[in-house]
């Protein structure tokens, strides 16, 4: 098969790449070939976000579930764990690229500096800045400036998206969407003063038009080559490793049936640190962010009756939407799972094919019937998502197959839902446990009960003990106790660094306990009753219409 660079838009031009590594990051590009040294490494693993660059892309070829900015998807990722190769096609913005549009607005003006007024905290008014790196300097968002350039490109991703749709974002809209940057020293008050603020000055938008018709180039160009973009580079063996894209989902079952060693690659956001932390030899790669096909989201009815079907490829974002738009009282764990620049660039199906036993979108998925779809070749099969873990770390999936999909029956929009997320961070922080549960009553009586639990086992998985000393009971305190008593054998949890056995046990009964209380038949309680959380469904509103509604009524009740 044919190689070719890596092509993709930065800083104003097309620029090709080649005999990079497969696996080098677009951090150490940006850094140590393209000497743009403004966006940082800090954690190396996605998590502090000093790295945070924004990748643009055409609307109709985004897995992003956020709206296009004039024609053009926006989306925050951590340059660190994002390879190279994964950028063809696409735009790529950083810190540099914000100085520029300040420097070339600037030049089109006629600016007089005004007095500096050293006593007024907004004293600084004329230089060559972006508004949203204005608004930091006259706000004193920075102090050692480390993280700074990564809060810069959050902002400024906020920055276009409320322009664009002549919104301003509350503070609490702003603290979510810096929920993946990290600040050790200045503190996050200023730097969401700079947030408000920076809408306050002279405005300055993305000329988008340069970027379009260069990724249209680009597309164009694409489109007179076969289906896959192949790139190789030589690894440190002096063996030539291959990063293959294809396009249409024929093409990657075929690839994947042929290739069914090579590394499959999604968001990178866990494959990316394989290689930064454990500095593993990935050989060929199949990345499967360019299959447009597997980022569909959509309500279908087919032989297993009317679902919504969420494509392997979508990001987490885009699939946490779509099920809380279904479901608003999973807006607190759709809010909680890692950081914006993480849920951009991950995948629901990554995460659940991933199988980690504290994984957070698996039980939530368990509780509501979930099937995944695997393919290989043109051989599709579904299985309950349940029965997909074998054992720590083992599934189903066969040599050369794949997760192409993840369905919901619609069925299930009948049954009171919940989630709760515990971990020692509010935000962006790995679960101790995490727990999705579902209940439909006939009467007082409990028709379907489902409660599924990760961080619990060796994989995650439902309470089947719990569930029977519930089901056919009436809901009730009494048949919790007893359920609370039977999830105690459900499990034999591990203790580790982030909680002892005991306390997950413990907490994983009081979460039953808190579900009853939401949906009992007789005076539930509203969520800001039992969450000392109780904003995050106000954190949530700004996303998906009717779910702040959710605060003030028991929506399941």
């Amino acid at each position: 098969m044919k190689t070719r660079p890596i092509r993709f838009f930065h800083h104003g031009a097309v620029v090709e790449v080649s005999g990079a590594h497969p696996t080098r990051s677009v951090l150490d590009w940006l850094r140590e070939d393209a000497r743009c040294t403004g966006t940082k490494e800090g954690c190396n693993e996605g998590d502090c976000g000093a790295c945070t660059v924004v990748i643009g892309e055409l609307p109709e070829h985004s897995a992003s579930a956020g709206s296009a900015v004039r024609g053009l998807s926006l989306r925050t990722v951590n340059a660190c764990i994002q390879f190279l190769p994964t950028l063809d096609g696409k735009a790529l913005f950083t810190v540099e690229d914000l100085k520029a549009m300040g420097e070339s607005a600037q030049s089109t003006q006629s600016v007089t500096p005004p007095p500096l007024e050293y006593d007024k905290p907004h004293a600084v008014k004329a230089s060559a800045l972006h508004p949203v790196q204005q608004a930091m300097v006259e706000c004193h968002g920075s102090q050692c400036g480390f993280c700074t350039p990564g809060f810069v490109m959050s902002l400024w991703s906020t920055y276009e998206h409320h322009n664009a749709c002549g919104t301003r974002p509350t503070r609490q809209q702003l603290a979510d969407d810096l929920s993946g940057n990290l600040c050790r020293c200045t503190g996050y008050r200023p730097i969401l003063d700079a947030g408000q603020h920076m809408f306050e000055l002279p405005a300055l938008a993305l000329d988008t038009t340069p970027v379009i018709a260069a990724l249209k180039a680009l597309q164009a160009e694409s489109g007179s080559t076969p289906g896959t973009f192949s790139y190789a580079g030589l690894n440190a063996d002096k063996r030539i490793d291959t990063f293959h894209a294809p396009r249409t989902l024929a093409a990657l079952a075929e690839l994947r049936e042929h290739n069914p060693k090579a590394q499959l690659l999604a968001g990178s956001t866990d494959v990316g640190l394989w290689v930064n932390k454990l500095f593993r030899d990935l050989g060929d790669i199949i990345f499967l962010g360019n299959v447009d096909e597997l980022k569909r989201i959509d309500e279908r009815v087919g032989a297993h009756g009317a679902e919504l079907y969420i494509g392997a490829g979508a990001s987490l974002e885009a699939a946490w939407s779509a099920l809380a738009s279904r479901f608003p009282a999973l807006a607190d764990v759709w809010l909680r799972f890692a950081s914006p620049p993480i849920r951009n660039a991950g995948t629901m199906g990554g995460n659940v094919a991933n199988g980690s036993p504290i994984g957070d979108s698996p039980p939530v998925l368990m509780s509501l019937d979930a099937q995944i779809e695997l393919r290989r070749g043109a051989r599709v099969r579904r299985m309950l998502l349940e029965d997909f873990y074998l054992d720590y770390m083992k599934n189903q999936l066969e040599p050369g197959e794949f997760v192409q999909a993840l369905a919901i029956p619609l069925t299930v929009t009948s049954r009171q839902v919940r989630a709760y997320k515990i971990s020692k961070r509010f935000d962006c922080d790995i679960s101790a446990l995490c727990a999705g549960f579902s209940i439909e009553l006939d009467g007082d009586v409990v028709k379907t009960i489902r409660l599924a639990y990760g961080g619990m086992a060796a994989t995650v998985r439902r309470a089947a003990g719990a569930e029977a000393a519930l089901l056919g009971q009436p809901w009730s305190q009494q048949a919790v106790n007893a359920a609370r008593t039977a999830l105690a054998g459900d499990y034999q949890p591990l203790s580790d660094m982030r909680a002892s056995a005991g306390y997950r046990v413990q907490v994983a009964q009081n979460l039953l306990q808190r579900f009853w209380l939401e949906t009992r038949r007789q005076n539930p309680l509203p969520a800001q009753s039992t969450s000392v959380f109780s904003v995050m469904p106000h954190q949530a509103a700004h996303k998906l219409p009717g779910i702040a509604a959710f605060a003030t009524q028991n929506t399941g009740a």
